[in-house]
């Protein structure tokens, strides 16, 4: 796991305490920055030859104050044409705290523009990968946390260009090993190339040895000779499971429907506008955000494993993720957003060790730390009895206006009351048909529909299942004046316009969308094993149940509580191409996957929608794109939509798909 670095403060620029050595130069980190990884890996001529379109991968080996990220923006931002876009992938054991980066680069005046953007969306960082957007999508930064060999196997994606950056290698050996150059070559692009400050001999001899062409030339300042070079003999590739593999890109003219007007809908069609698509964003209902993301709160909220299940990966990730895109969409708007914190309080036993274990967990403490019944109270602004774990930079938010500033998007066409009632393929292109005929054509289709996304035969093999969620409204009480997000085995939220948002009920067995008293009754009883004292205050306003206002809507989840994202497979010739591992699970077949060209899902989110919808949105555009995922690839494999029936193939059970 990974904490923060420890820095010390040497005639104004930082120094690491752990590594005993300096960020960058003392003389200009910058103009070294320019010199040995902007200017030996030809960035700049390589930007401006991109096509329209394209994108290019840079990679690196040690983010620390991000100097180097930020200098290869602002080459790209000079060089790249206006369409083009960079992806950016780093990797930091232990990252800055967010008071040190702004004191790095408060160093570099020049940078001040790109320095701020970066900022103001460098929060937390737990482990694992983070997503962070930039230019309006036009720039993309992946920074895993975490030991560069345990999280650059994880890397789904190729790189075009390598910034080997760590400190020196007599100060930090464990950065400059073998297995990390072996690691570079296997996840380069053909012609990838590197560059680095250190001309060492082991290090040269490495590369050399991972299959990169390697010379010594001039360094920087003070430093005689420095390394570069380009991969000439790249290694055979791993063996992978096609089912699992991304398809071949197909797009011609980068349009994209995405059917369904709910929060995973809306970021879908936000993360493919932003990178140049031109999407049509159908839903039925004459709104958007008319079904689960229709709530007048939901809250930023995972319920988070201390054993890292690829569930707990996932909500760390989509987080931080929901959190910069809530303060770039809704940072001016406290009806619609507030960061308060949120309590996830100990209400059994079991809770009690599950929390326990997370504060154990290696957690940074400004992401989630313990605090006492009494603390809790002081944060909440109301008594508690129990102790809890507190997440400072969560909060509630307004689903509806995420929705609509996400559907906001100039490339982005509302068709609102478009029900899809037909999807073909024809032609390299899917029609979408509703009952008054053609509603758009496109070279792809995401399905972000809920439950409802199974009602289509390519999809209807999906285990999808509905679970319907009852929210109680109550009337804010002058005696309870709550100021922070309550979780237990539900939740109540700060009020917003005068009253909080309670919930939500788990019910299997209803399909409508009826308020029922007694979901009204288990949330009041919720909320009276959360805090007594609060549902005192508020006892008066919610003694009739039969009259509470409330909200009842239909959720989608699935048997492993994991989302549904990314491309999907003839379900029938999936079993047929794969038929061999019913037999065999272990084989390593070769043969491509029977892909429905262009057809994605992101879906079956339940009840974590906010937290992890828009980043599983960033997922299917890093596929029609063919980017870096912004998680490991272990959880992109863990999200497919083609899992189930390749685990039921592997247990002899292949599932048969509903006839159309």
């Amino acid at each position: 796991m990974s904490s923060t670095a420890s820095l010390a403060w040497h005639d104004g620029q930082p120094f690491s305490e752990a590594f005993g050595d300096v960020y960058f130069s003392r003389a200009s980190g910058l103009a070294e920055t320019r010199h040995v990884f902007i200017d030996h890996n030809r960035l700049p001529e390589r930007f401006a030859a991109l096509a329209d379109g394209a994108v290019f991968t840079v990679g690196e080996t040690g983010f620390g104050t991000g100097l180097n990220f930020l200098a290869a923006w602002q080459s790209f931002r000079e060089h790249a044409p206006d369409t083009a876009r960079l992806a950016f992938v780093s990797v930091e054991k232990y990252p800055l705290s967010r008071d040190d980066l702004i004191r790095a680069l408060a160093l570099w005046p020049e940078l001040a523009e790109l320095a701020d953007q970066l900022v103001a969306q460098y929060r937390s960082l737990p482990p694992g990968f983070h997503r962070f957007v930039f230019d309006g999508g036009r720039v993309a930064l992946t920074l895993m946390v975490g030991d560069a060999l345990e999280r650059y196997p994880e890397l789904d994606g190729e790189v075009d260009a390598w910034f080997l950056d760590g400190f020196a290698p007599s100060k930090n050996p464990e950065m400059w090993r073998p297995e990390l150059f072996a690691l570079m070559a296997q996840k380069s692009a053909p012609g990838a190339s590197f560059a680095t400050f250190t001309s060492a001999g082991f290090v040269r001899r490495g590369l050399r040895d991972a299959g990169f062409a390697v010379e010594k030339v001039p360094g920087y300042g003070h430093k005689r000779e420095m390394s570069r070079g380009v991969l000439t003999a790249p290694p055979e590739a791993a063996w992978r499971a096609p089912w699992y593999s991304r398809p071949a890109l197909f797009a011609r003219d980068r349009t994209a429907i995405v059917v369904g007007g709910g929060v995973a809908g809306a970021a879908t069609a936000a993360s493919l506008a932003a990178r140049g698509w031109r999407v049509t964003l159908l839903e039925r209902h004459d709104a958007l955000a008319q079904e689960g993301s229709g709530n007048p709160q939901g809250v930023l909220y995972g319920k988070l494993s201390p054993h890292f299940t690829p569930l707990t990966w996932l909500l760390l990730a989509g987080l931080c993720y929901s959190r910069r895109v809530l303060d770039t969409h809704l940072a001016d708007a406290p009806d619609d957003w507030q960061a308060c914190g949120v309590l996830q309080l100990a209400y059994d036993d079991a809770e009690a060790k599950r929390l326990q274990g997370l504060a154990a967990a290696g957690l940074p403490e400004t992401f989630a730390r313990a605090v006492s019944a009494a603390e809790a109270g002081e944060l909440a602004g109301v008594a508690l009895e129990e102790d809890g774990l507190f997440f400072p930079e969560a909060g509630w938010l307004h689903p509806p206006a995420l929705v609509a500033a996400l559907a906001s998007h100039p490339n982005v066409d509302v068709r609102a009351a478009s029900g899809v009632l037909e999807l073909e393929y024809r032609e390299n292109r899917w029609i979408a048909r509703g009952a008054a005929g053609t509603l758009a054509e496109a070279d792809a289709v995401v399905l972000c529909q809920a439950a409802d996304t199974k009602t289509h035969p390519a999809t209807a093999h999906l285990p999808l299942k509905t679970i319907r969620g009852q929210v109680s409204e109550l009337p804010a009480s002058e005696s309870a004046p709550l100021t922070s997000v309550l979780c237990g085995e539900g939740y109540i939220a700060p009020a917003r316009r005068g009253r909080h948002t309670l919930g939500a009920s788990f019910n299997f067995e209803r399909t409508d969308n009826a308020l029922s008293p007694d979901e009204h009754r288990g949330n009041l009883a919720m909320l009276e094993k959360l805090a007594p004292s609060l549902a005192g205050a508020l006892a008066a306003s919610s003694a009739n149940v039969e009259t509470l206002p409330g909200r009842a809507a239909l959720r989608a989840t699935t048997p492993d509580y994991l989302p549904l994202v990314g491309p999907l497979a003839d379900a029938a010739r999936l079993a047929e191409v794969y038929a061999a591992l019913a037999n065999d699970a272990t084989l390593k077949l070769s043969d491509p996957a029977p892909w429905l060209p262009g057809l994605f899902v992101n879906a079956g989110h339940g009840a974590r929608g906010m937290v992890t919808a828009p980043l599983c949105a960033e997922i299917v555009a890093a596929y029609l794109e063919n980017e870096p995922m912004p998680v490991s690839r272990a959880l992109v494999d863990a999200l497919s939509p083609n899992r189930f029936a390749i685990r039921a193939l592997m247990r002899g059970k292949p599932r048969k798909p509903p006839s159309a």
